[in-house]
């Protein structure tokens, strides 16, 4: 597989000029020309092709200083729809986008403990057709379904290898069973990958931009886009930042290493060091029985509104999810870095003062640049959004997303 998400063939292809318009549009051809250094014959002959596709539309246009006026082209918000379905041990959150990536649809839905693999890829199809449905999508517009959880993932064959709680999926060919239910292109995903392409996507940041995303759940993973391109890895699982060693010698990881920076630092193990403090668990009413996401969150609003136990335990995690930034910054060189996540929803404030100024003060290339670090506008959802985004991208701008096809 490739190292990256294939490049797209060359400088005058449609996902370069998709993704041109997207970022800086409203863009006139004339702007195309000067910024991709093509002909402006042939930007007029992709231009048109994108437009009879519906894919980019015309508004408006320059005030003129002489000549005739130009023309504007922006990215046609309804040329596509995009689903997305983040997958957690007891939920699945449906998400739909249009094809600038604002959200036009959510629905979540609680997964009974216990539940076969055959129901739940019945309950996946169901949440599709239910949150479609009821936003009077036409089934042609919708561009395909991607379904999003931890890893690893096996992407080329469709199918997660080992989610915390759903051990039982690993021999299940997901993308298929959805496929022949639902009749529309599926892809499967991880979803700190479906995050970074969101983020990016929604964010109409620039394919300049060497972009990263650092994606906290149960697990911590990250996503970099290159050239508007997701790198992924020899096998699509690129970015697993949380099993970077932070303690030599340290706990033993699921994963096979010791002293991973997700046993020290992700909401899970905040959770159960609360539940072994009795003071503070008592005071918080943290329960034995609760979910750690449920007791995650507790303790994050509780050092938000000036807890000082609460703080410490979080202002922790923080201080070593940012060597981890530090890592991810200084292998990649990179100028932005987007927290996303459940695990940002509610002390996400406190994870991005601690991230920028590690960055600030201890970035390789601190010298020559900054490290802009922003905090997901819908942390929660970013996985789900970014799953939406993951099939937008490879229907309307292939090259530069993962192919979408229809199932036979």
């Amino acid at each position: 597989m490739a190292r990256r998400e294939s490049a797209a063939a060359g400088p005058g292809s449609r996902a370069l000029i998709v993704d041109l318009i997207r970022s800086a549009g409203p863009i006139s051809r004339a702007e195309l020309v000067q910024a991709t250094g093509l002909t402006q014959p042939t930007i007029s002959i992709i231009v048109r092709r994108l437009i009879d596709d519906g894919v980019v539309r015309e508004t408006g246009a320059t005030v003129s200083t002489g000549g005739k006026p130009r023309i504007l082209l922006v990215i046609n918000s309804h040329a596509a729809y995009g689903v997305g379905i983040h997958v957690a041990a007891d939920a699945f959150t449906c998400v739909v986008t249009d094809t600038r990536g604002g959200t036009v649809g959510r629905q979540l839905v609680a997964r009974p403990v216990g539940e076969k693999p055959d129901a739940a890829v019945d309950r996946l199809a169901a949440l599709h057709r239910d949150v479609t449905e009821g936003l009077g999508l036409l089934p042609q517009s919708v561009a395909g379904l991607a379904v999003v959880g931890p890893g690893p993932v096996d992407v080329a064959q469709g199918r997660f290898l080992a989610l915390p709680g759903l051990e039982d999926w690993a021999e299940l060919d997901l993308r298929d069973a959805l496929a022949e239910r639902l009749g529309v292109p599926v892809l499967i995903d991880s979803d700190a990958a479906a995050a970074a392409v969101g983020e990016f996507w929604g964010r109409q940041v620039s394919r300049e931009r060497t972009f990263g995303c650092l994606y906290m759940n149960s697990a911590i993973g990250s996503g970099v886009v290159l050239d508007g391109a997701l790198h992924r890895g020899a096998g699509s699982n690129a970015g697993k930042i949380g099993h970077v060693a932070v303690v030599r010698d340290g706990r033993s990881c699921h994963c096979g290493n010791h002293g991973c920076l997700e046993q020290y630092a992700a909401p899970g193990v905040l959770a159960e060091q609360a539940r072994s403090m009795p003071a503070l668990a008592a005071r918080l009413d943290i329960r034995p029985e609760d979910p750690d996401a449920r007791a995650f969150d507790i303790l994050a609003r509780a050092a938000i509104y000036g807890d000082g136990e609460a703080y410490a335990l979080l202002d922790a995690s923080a201080r070593l999810l940012a060597e981890g930034a530090v890592t991810l910054a200084n292998i990649w060189d990179l100028d932005t870095l987007v927290l996303a996540g459940p695990g940002f929803a509610v002390a996400g404030s406190i994870y991005v003062t601690q991230i920028r100024h590690y960055l600030s003060r201890r970035a390789y290339s601190r010298q020559i640049h900054g490290v802009q670090v922003d905090l997901s506008s819908n942390p929660r959802d970013s996985a789900a959004v970014g799953g939406a985004a993951l099939v937008l991208q490879g229907a309307v701008a292939p090259g530069h997303g993962p192919k979408v096809t229809a199932p036979e």
